[in-house]
């Protein structure tokens, strides 16, 4: 499949406005991306034509949404090869649905003297929800290392692992070294000790495609901001068989079957973990925003931006004075640098003067600052929208700070 770069950045208004007087380079992907027309127009449409409450009422515009919202679950079952649309529950984004997972798992599974997995690279939602299970529980954080090229120290993962591991949580793609962890891998060595496997895809399916039953992990998250979608919806996919078995964590109405005050059961799944009234609209969004990014295709996604991530590592190399942070053989389109002696709040504020979009600071990763010994960075994060000479501004943008300062 050919990949028409005019025609993709076409269909996102917001990259046709100018900044300063300048055109807008967006490289703050990594934070959210911005939202095509048939995201935009599917929300503004649903807004003005259909807006009814989900699966309560039998009138047309109630029934017609809920067939739209199911109809949105398949969309993200086939996206990530999920089993059966059951097996998809909606969600606020990915802090949500590990929030949610750390609960109901907790709740289930863990006691006093457990242990849970992560590794130093996580982003803070995968891992101040554990934290905060394991204070509650009087159990155990352990954390997997990475090496100075941002490669998770594998071989200390085995030996971490006992009867007393309750979970492992690993990312899928870090949102600070672009990393790409081997988690089909990590997912058969913990299911040789009966350890179920979390796998956080915030930064993986914008790039890269997913199937959940070929990796064999138990749990599966991401946003939909973060794939062209609405913000405040996400996906925490779960095999069947721990969705039965682990208790909802939130109640209200919907996710009921029957409510006494003496006694509530549960509704079967997904629904069971869709308390109250869902973003439904902003899910209906979000399967509309997967549908655009497969029409574009996946494959030619991922030729473009890795082509503008080895374009823009060579430029940066080639100044002399940057500090690239992550050297892993497989990266998604993101590159996390330092520029000599200036901090990365300065340097942010000129480029955006000059119309240009980056992220500084700590990414919500202190941990990974921590390793490297920085207080915090820079963070240029491509999509499929940017081009190559959008890079080259950024370069000059980077020559002209380094100039001031």
């Amino acid at each position: 499949m050919s990949f028409d770069i005019k025609k993709v950045r076409d269909d996102f208004p917001i990259l046709q406005q100018r900044v300063y007087g300048k055109p807008l380079i967006y490289f703050d992907n990594g934070a959210t991306t911005q939202k095509p027309l048939p995201v935009i127009e599917i929300v503004n449409t649903l807004h003005r034509q259909s807006n009814s409450s989900i699966h309560r009422g039998i009138h047309y515009l109630g029934e017609q949404v809920t067939e739209a919202y199911e109809n949105a679950r398949k969309t993200i079952q086939k996206f990530i090869h999920a089993a059966q649309p059951h097996e998809i529950i909606f969600s606020a984004g990915t802090t949500a649905s590990i929030n949610g997972l750390a609960f109901s798992l907790g709740e289930r599974f863990v006691r006093e003297g457990d242990e849970i997995i992560i590794t130093e690279m996580e982003h803070h939602s995968n891992i101040v929800p554990w934290q905060m299970l394991c204070g509650r529980k009087n159990a155990r954080l352990k954390v997997v290392p990475f090496d100075d090229n941002g490669v998770l120290q594998l071989e200390k993962l085995e030996t971490m692992m006992n009867r007393k591991t309750r979970l492992i949580a690993v990312m899928h793609a870090s949102n600070t070294l672009a990393t790409i962890n081997p988690v089909k891998d990590i997912v058969s060595l913990a299911h040789r000790h009966d350890i179920p496997v979390l796998v956080d895809g915030a930064q993986s399916v914008p790039h890269i495609p997913v199937d959940v039953q070929d990796m064999d992990c138990d749990f599966f998250v991401f946003s939909g901001h973060k794939v062209y979608g609405p913000t405040g919806t996400g996906v925490l996919y779960g095999k069947e068989k721990w969705l039965d078995m682990i208790p909802p964590f939130q109640g209200g109405g919907e996710m009921v079957d029957s409510v006494t005050f003496e006694k509530t059961t549960y509704n079967q799944l997904p629904y069971k973990f869709e308390a109250g009234t869902t973003n439904y609209i902003g899910a209906i969004g979000m399967a509309k925003a997967i549908e655009y990014l497969l029409s574009t295709g996946l494959r030619s996604i991922a030729v473009h931006e890795q082509n503008l991530l080895h374009y823009a590592v060579n430029k940066l190399d080639e100044l002399g004075y940057i500090t690239i942070y992550g050297r892993a053989p497989l990266k998604t389109s993101l590159v996390t640098f330092s520029i000599s002696h200036i901090h990365p709040y300065d340097a942010g504020m000129v480029l955006d003067k000059m119309g240009i979009a980056i992220r500084t600071g700590t990414h919500c990763a202190q941990p990974v600052m921590q390793h490297y010994g920085i207080e915090g960075n820079i963070r240029a994060s491509f999509a499929m929208y940017n081009t190559l000479d959008e890079i080259d501004s950024m370069i000059e943008g980077i020559k002209k700070v380094k100039l001031m300062f």
